[in-house]
Parts: C-alpha cells; sequence; structure tokens
C-alpha cells in the first residue's frame, strides 16, 4: 500500500469516526472555545505586568479556583512564569514579558 493510499485510508477512516461520535465532537470543539476564551481573558489582564491569581480572578470575574486551573496549565506548557511571592500568593508573568 502506498503512502497515499495510507493517507486516504486514514482520512476515512477519522471522517468515520467524526461521524459516529458527532456529539462527543461537538462537546469536546464546545469545551476548547470556552477554554481559550478564559485564557484570552486571562492573558489580556495580564498584558499591564504580574499579578496573583485573585487579582487576575477579580479583573475577569471568575472564580479563583477556576482562575487557578486555567493559570497552572498555562505555566505547564511555558505560557506563564512564576516570578516569586506577593505577600501570600504567587506572581505571574506571561512568558514573552521575560524575554523582552
Amino acid at each position: 500500500m502506498s503512502d497515499k493510499e495510507k493517507a486516504k485510508e486514514r482520512t476515512a477512516i477519522l471522517k468515520r469516526l467524526r461521524e459516529e461520535h458527532s456529539e462527543v465532537v461537538k462537546r469536546t470543539q464546545a469545551a476548547m472555545k470556552e477554554q481559550n476564551a478564559v485564557r484570552k481573558q486571562i492573558r489580556e489582564a495580564m498584558a499591564g505586568g504580574p499579578m496573583t491569581v485573585p487579582e487576575v480572578a477579580a479583573a475577569i470575574q471568575l472564580p479563583s479556583t477556576e482562575v487557578l486551573w486555567h493559570m497552572m496549565a498555562m505555566k505547564k506548557y511555558d505560557l506563564l512564569e512564576e516570578l516569586g511571592m506577593e505577600g501570600e500568593y504567587y506572581q505571574y508573568q506571561l512568558a514573552q514579558e521575560k524575554s523582552k
């Protein structure tokens, strides 16, 4: 089987799976859209400089627990960096700020 035939077969399989699991695909796409929107809000709030989780939560009007979850995921993927403590909380900045 040639590479071209393998690619066509793979495409057909993926199309069939998307059709069979259309509800899961729709839910996943909606969840990703919401997640990306929240992370965009976090990036916009932090564009002015370093912030703590409670400061970001207040700025974007979401619960601290939800903001913490997103910020830790962003930190894991090197989108945020930890600067140190500000009172009782860690302070974070957008990763590209450090390279400036």
